[in-house]
């Protein structure tokens, strides 16, 4: 038994109709689907709630859920910010620079080029306040996951003996794959 894939990824939404225009606009996301019921189908609470599917590519969707009965969205206190986030991926750095100057052209405050190592990102807010980044590889992306991979399980073990950031990945803000 495995996983095909994610079949949507879902979160909460301020206003559904302004969340399409805006993903449309900005990452030129199409709406794909609505359904819009009185009760939940899973639970059959009464609980209006209009439901929305975006085409984030290749068969990706993103969705949300506009609830307006419920309490005013919120997000977790003991989180910061820059933690929960969603993450799109871009073929290259033209691309993401381009994305730049369009979100920054219409109104969006933009952080970042970020330079993980692997690949670059930038960093904004939707509507609802959910932090996205758009994220590109890197030129050597491929020897850098490489590496990544021959360490993964050594960096987790220490992680979780010590709860402190491991070096064996300190190669990826150096840039010379020769260390």
């Amino acid at each position: 038994m495995k996983i095909e894939k994610i079949h949507h990824v879902a979160y909460r939404c301020k206003d559904a109709k302004e969340t399409v225009l805006w993903y449309k606009k900005m990452l030129d996301m199409d709406f794909v689907l609505a359904i819009a019921e009185d009760r939940v189908p899973s639970t059959g609470e009464p609980d209006p709630y209009m439901h929305i599917f975006l085409d984030a590519g290749m068969g990706n969707v993103l969705a949300f859920f506009e609830l307006p009965t419920r309490p005013e969205m919120g997000r977790d206190p003991n989180t910061p910010n820059w933690v929960q986030h969603i993450a799109f991926k871009l073929k290259d750095r033209a691309q993401l620079l381009a994305f730049k100057q369009h979100l920054e052209q219409n109104g969006v405050d933009v952080l970042g080029v970020t330079d993980h190592g692997a690949f670059h990102s930038i960093y904004f807010f939707d509507p609802s306040g959910h932090r996205l980044e758009l994220a590109c590889p890197d030129p050597d992306e491929a020897a850098l996951l490489a590496r990544l991979d021959a360490v993964k399980w050594a960096m987790l073990e220490e992680w979780s003996l010590t709860k402190r950031a491991p070096r064996q990945a300190a190669f990826l803000h150096a840039k010379d794959l020769s260390k």
